[in-house]
């Protein structure tokens, strides 16, 4: 149960910022840790390492923008003023009017022709699609097929494929079939009317953020070399990526994202050039934090829900 509390003013560290929060995100991230609903395979170990009777970090909400308030005596990149946004990933803590961060963190300037919304967006998508990218190793060229295409992994799934120069095909609904196509997928696929695997078209990688496109069902659709990248994956599904590879034909990578503050910097520039613009589906005020939830629970979000503090 979401409950609002006053805690005292956090205070940073010699080496932190405090931010004034403008904009913060409610995600399936934030669903999962407040419900403990895991992946299948995953309840008694998740349950172990976030909390067995309810999330073990009770702010949730791992994205935000904001104003930089204070600053500790060590640091140098940031001043009060500063406009700026973060992804703290599993320390959460985002869902607050105000939030310490390490200078050297996962914490960059928000970039000028971005909003508090949309900065506040950034992270959760980008950063794990950074990764996954890199850990599959995509290159210029390579077809991509991104399954799951409409949500907030989904949408920069899209975008970064596009940029790093990929053919991308969105497999999404069909009312969201304008929405991919617009943020840049060469081709999108109704997943109601047709079945990707059964086609006979083939993809040098295939992401897959929703958890219903297995080795199995991939399989038929990778191109020789090519590689899956389990966005979402139960626990049978992780222990056996490992073993695909040695066939030597595909590769399935799994496991969750890696949280870099790299990523954060180069989602930063990203979003500068034009490159990376986050979905944004619905905006709530910070007093209907607990409506933000419920509409994320409903699972017909697209892109990112956004949670605005008062004044934005």
């Amino acid at each position: 149960m979401l409950e609002q509390v006053e805690l005292p003013m956090p205070v940073p560290a010699a080496d932190e910022i405090r931010v004034r929060i403008r904009a913060t995100t409610v995600s399936s991230a934030d669903w999962r840790l407040r419900s403990l609903t895991f992946p299948p395979g995953f309840g008694p170990l998740g349950r172990l390492a976030l909390g067995v009777r309810g999330p073990r970090r009770p702010i949730l909400g791992s994205e935000l923008s904001g104003e930089v308030e204070a600053v500790g005596r060590a640091v140098s990149r940031f001043k009060p003023g500063d406009a700026v946004f973060a992804f703290t990933g599993i320390g959460l803590g985002c869902h607050a009017e105000y939030r310490c961060i390490a200078e050297r963190g996962p914490v960059a300037h928000k970039p000028q022709r971005l909003d508090w919304a949309q900065a506040a967006a950034l992270g959760f998508g980008g950063a794990t699609m950074l990764d996954f990218y890199r850990r599959g190793a995509l290159r210029a060229g390579e077809r991509v097929l991104v399954n799951g295409a409409s949500g907030a992994v989904g949408t920069a799934a899209v975008q970064l494929a596009r940029h790093l120069g990929a053919q991308v095909t969105a497999v999404c609904s069909a009312a969201n079939l304008e929405l991919v196509r617009a943020i840049g997928a060469h081709a999108a696929i109704d997943y109601a009317r047709e079945d990707f695997a059964r086609t006979g078209a083939t993809w040098d990688l295939i992401v897959d953020t929703v958890g219903n496109a297995p080795y199995p069902r991939s399989r038929p659709a990778l191109a020789e070399g090519g590689r899956l990248l389990l966005v979402l994956a139960g626990l049978t599904e992780l222990l056996k990526a490992p073993w695909v590879g040695l066939a030597g034909r595909h590769k399935v990578i799994a496991g969750p994202a890696a949280e870099r503050a790299e990523y954060i910097a180069r989602l930063a520039e990203l979003a500068a050039a034009g490159a990376f613009t986050p979905v944004i589906d619905r905006s709530y005020a910070f007093a209907d934090l607990r409506e933000a939830h419920r509409y994320v629970d409903s699972g017909r979000k697209r892109g990112n829900v956004v949670v605005r503090m008062d004044g934005v």
